[in-house]
Parts: C-alpha cells; structure tokens; sequence
C-alpha cells in the first residue's frame, strides 16, 4: 500500500503519468461506450432509425446533467483526497471519501424523484419534437431508475483513481461497457425491445459497474477504505469539496442548458434533420475528447499529491507533460475531423442525407478542437491544486459567458443560419482558451513561488 502511495511522489512524472494516463483515458473512452453504443444501435433501428436516434438524442442532456451532480462531488473529493494523502493525512482523507458517498446516494435519490415525475415535460423543454418525444420519453423512464447507480460508479471511481489504481478504475467502466454492448442487440433486437432495451442494457451495466467500485473500496486492496463510520454528512468537510467541484460541474451541467439553446435554434433554422445532425456532433465531440479529459484524470493524483507534499517542481513538471500530451492530441483530432468527417458521422446513421447534411457541420463545429487541449490542461490543474474560484470562472466563461450568447447572437448575421449556430463552438473555445492561458501563466506561477518560499521556510 505504501508504494502506492510513494509512486506518486517519487516516481518519474513521464512515466507515472502514462500508468496513469492510459487506463483512465481507455476508462474514458469506454464509459462513452454506454451512450454511444446505444445510440449506434438504435440509429440502425429498421424504418424507425432516424426519428429514434434524434429521440434519444434529445435524453443526453439529462443524462449529461445527471453525471455533472456525480461530477459535483467527485471532481472535488477526490483531489482534495489526493491533497490529503500527500499530507499523510490517510484518515482525513477516508473521511473525505465516507461523505462523499452519503452525498452521492442523496443527489441519486432527488434525480431519481425529478426524472421519474417530470421526464416528459423536460425533454419537450431539452428540444423533443412530436414526432420524437415518445422515443425519448420511453428512454428516459428506464435510464431514470438506473440513476443511483450512475452516482455511484461514476463517484466513487474517482477515489478510486486519485489513489494510483488506474487500472483498477479502468476495469470499472470496462466491465461495464462490455456488458452494456452485449446486451444492447440482446434486448433491442432479439427480444424486440427497441428503444426501451437500450435503456434496460445501460441500467443493468451501470448496477454492475457500482456493485464493482462498492466492492473494491470496502476490499483488501485499496489505500482508502470505505467505512461505514465515515458515512455521514459534515459540511465543513463536504463544503470544499462541493466547492472545488462547482467547475467541473458547471462544465457538464450547462452542457445541459447549451443543449437546449443549440436543439431550440437548429430546430427553428432547420427543423429535425439539424437536431438529428446535432445529436451526431455531440455524440462525436463528447468521444473525440474523452482522452484528453482521460489524461487530466490521470495526471490529477501526481499533481495534487505533490501539491499536497509542497512538491513545487514536479507539481510544475507534471503540468508540462500533461500540457504537451493535450496539445498533441487535440492537433491530430482537428486533422482526422477536418480531413475523414465522413467516418466518424456513419458510425451513428446510414442515412445519406442525414450524413451529407452533418458534414459541413462537423468540420465547423469542432473548427477549434485544434487548441482545445490547452483549455482542458490547464482548468483541470487548476482543479487539481484545489484553486476553485478560477476553475470556476473559467468553465462560466467558456459555456455561460460567451457560448450561450453567440448561439443567438450570430445567426442573424449569417444567410446560412444553420452553420451560424454551429460558428458559435469555435467562436467561444477560441476567446475561452486565449483567456485560460492568460489567467493560467499568472496564477499558477504564482502558486508555485509561494509554495517554493512556503518550502524554504519550512
């Protein structure tokens, strides 16, 4: 158990970061594989294919916003755990742990109430059309129940991974994601369930998935043991937490809220075909960017268990390598979107005219995704050295500040109003990322000096 701990210490940052990096990065592209899955599947539904897609399309920003309540407190618990354990604070840390998870079951059990009774009304508010509202609502019902399960394996990962077991962590959504694709075609094709399966599949693998994490954290193997003493609620613990958090929620929550801005407009300007078209390009960015958020995942125990330690310099280091890593990726994602669009739209429709449609969209779309890696390595280090108030400011920036506006504010100025709507993602990653840079060099340098001189006096 020790060296667990000592790794991330000691350690070469590099090397460290890739243990780290790829089982969180592969754990992040398979968790997508619930949604994605589904949506591929249901795409090729015979006759009904198309409508049905653009149904279920109109659930993911419920389904987005029940992983950002999970997102609220494990983005902050776990780093703030990770702090701890450089601090050789263990037990402040498994307290940590303990109300994190009474908070998770609690948020679980309020989604659960709200989806159960209101699901209809907020997916015709969230851009359901007539034609396609009892696609999504049949969807819905189901992934409803399931929601507790989704807090759970989703949360409680995160302490998972922020002790150094990436694999471990991996495997959750892996088991997961695996049982998630077999069942799929099982129930929606075979046993003619249609829509309705695919939410049954996701359930029963988000139950199984929360069963492992459970298991794990109350075994033999992990640092941080869930306790049943710890299982209480203390705000002035649960408070910086919620606090730290309040970024990472806001990032995926409002993608909630700019779901609904982009459903409401396309549908004004181009009817279902450009919600349809939309729902593809959601579907494609969220997977296209689950590595980079994999490798913020796994550089997040190094650098809040360094900053814990007042380890300045591989604090620093761990930034760099991650920074590099984000930057490249992000470059030969825009390539691969600007060059091949066409492969990565009939991975969810064979619809001609929905693929011809969604191509120019695509390449507008993800325009900026050549920078986006900067936006990601350095909010997420600001999370990860517990700086809340400018991680904060920053994902209100990019989404509340600039995003939301434009979707409005461009199309009257464009003939093609459509793809005005859709000039809106790079218009606001590009004002978003020059200024993370700029407030990112000046507070982090910052933080690190003072930690250098706290050293040296230390």
């Amino acid at each position: 158990m020790q060296s667990q701990q000592t790794d991330l210490g000691t350690a070469p940052v590099g090397k460290l970061l890739t243990r780290l990096a790829v089982p969180a990065i592969t754990a992040q592209m398979v968790n997508m594989l619930y949604n994605l899955v589904d949506r591929v599947y249901i795409g090729h539904l015979p006759d009904v294919g198309t409508q049905a897609l653009t149904g279920v399309g109109v659930c993911f920003p419920i389904i987005m916003l029940v992983s950002a309540f999970a997102a609220l407190v494990y983005s902050g618990g776990a780093p703030r755990a990770s702090i701890e354990m450089g601090k050789r604070n263990n037990d402040e840390a498994e307290r940590i742990l303990g109300n994190c998870t009474v908070l998770l079951v609690v948020v679980s059990l309020v989604l659960t109430l709200v989806l159960s009774l209101w699901s209809r009304p907020l997916l015709l508010l969230f851009g359901a059309s007539e034609a396609t509202i009892d696609y999504a609502a049949s969807y819905m019902r189901i992934y409803a129940l399931g929601t507790i399960f989704v807090q759970l394996a989703l949360g409680l990962n995160a302490f998972i991974t922020c002790q150094g077991f990436a694999k471990t962590s991996m495997l959750t959504v892996l088991i997961g994601a695996v049982l998630n694709t077999v069942l799929d075609p099982l129930f929606m094709f075979a046993l003619n369930m249609g829509v309705q399966g695919a939410a049954l599949a996701t359930l029963i693998s988000q139950a199984v998935s929360a069963i492992w994490v459970v298991c794990f954290l109350t075994g033999k193997k992990t640092i941080l043991k869930l306790r049943p003493v710890n299982l209480r609620l203390n705000w002035k613990r649960l408070g910086p937490c919620v606090a730290l958090g309040l970024a990472p929620f806001i990032m995926q929550s409002t993608e909630s809220l700019i779901a609904v801005c982009f459903n409401t407009s396309l549908r004004t300007y181009g009817g279902d075909l450009a919600v349809g078209a939309m729902t593809i390009l959601t579907s494609i960015n969220q997977f296209a960017l689950m590595p980079l958020h994999g490798l913020s995942q796994g550089a997040q125990p190094i650098i809040s268990y360094n900053f814990g330690a007042r380890n300045a310099e591989r604090v620093r280091k761990a930034f760099w390598v991650l920074l590099r890593c984000s930057v490249i990726y992000s470059a030969v994602l825009w390539a691969t979107v600007q060059l091949l669009p066409g492969t990565y739209i009939s991975m969810f429709t064979p619809d001609a005219t929905l693929q011809a449609y969604t191509i120019p969209c695509l390449r507008m779309y993800m325009a900026a995704s050549l920078i986006f890696g900067i936006q990601i390595a350095c909010q997420q280090t600001f999370v990860a050295i517990g700086n809340a108030k400018h991680s904060l400011f920053l994902a209100v920036l990019r989404k509340l500040i600039l995003l939301i506006p434009l979707i409005y504010i461009l199309p009257p100025f464009f003939t093609d109003k459509v793809m005005a709507v859709f000039l809106a993602e790079p218009v606001a990653d590009t004002l978003a990322v020059a200024t993370t840079a700029l407030l990112f060099r000046a507070k982090f340098g910052a933080a690190m000096r003072e930690m250098e001189g706290t050293g040296a006096h230390a």
